[in-house]
């Protein structure tokens, strides 16, 4: 695997941006309920197991990758109380390839970002799952690998990232964009010491 760089300057999402990347009947940036983090759950890999079954017998041999990534990856990390999936096909700008099979296996595209590596993200109905959708060789998707990774070997790391995490949905319980801009610069160092530049 390639290394990726590291990502461009966070820069908060405006209201009329967020606006325009939620899909259906969906608020753009505030949750139902404020954030919370709680514990490592031993249960979220066998979650995600269950989804990349269904994820895999909807789409076949379109599925070029599929991992499960973010905190609920890192056993130890504690987390919301929601599995993200990253899923790479040929082209996520192409919705009618990917997008009506997974509607028939329960999932709904909830986001969409072609400005930012044609990104979609679709939720189950309880929105327990997060599926991101990226292409092939997307530099978002091979961080989040590293992140990862990193973090499942360096303890330390993980813990840091774990202070920060609360810290952030403490400052932030009613706005998603507010909470991921709040952890960017802590995610940025930590990738930093995993080799990107």
């Amino acid at each position: 695997m390639r290394i990726p760089p590291l990502p461009p300057s966070s820069v908060m999402a405006t209201p009329e941006q967020m606006a325009r990347r939620a899909v259906g009947d969906r608020a753009p940036d505030t949750p139902k309920a404020p954030i919370t983090i709680g514990p490592y759950d031993p249960n979220w890999p066998a979650r995600y197991r269950r989804e990349e079954s269904r994820i895999r017998d909807a789409l076949g041999e379109r599925v070029l990758a599929l991992q499960h990534v973010g905190s609920t990856a890192v056993p130890g990390l504690p987390a919301k109380d929601r599995v993200d999936i990253d899923l790479i096909v040929a082209d996520p700008g192409d919705e009618d390839a990917y997008v009506p099979d997974l509607t028939v296996a329960g999932y709904a595209l909830r986001a969409r970002e072609p400005h930012w590596y044609e990104h979609r993200c679709l939720w189950t109905e309880s929105h327990d799952v997060n599926l991101h959708v990226f292409g092939p060789d997307c530099d978002e998707y091979l961080r989040h690998i590293v992140f990862r990774d990193w973090l499942r070997s360096h303890p330390d790391d993980r813990d840091r990232y774990a202070a920060q995490k609360y810290a952030s949905a403490a400052k932030h319980p009613l706005s998603v964009s507010g909470y991921v801009q709040d952890k960017a610069a802590v995610i940025v160092e930590i990738l930093k010491r995993a080799g990107l530049r």
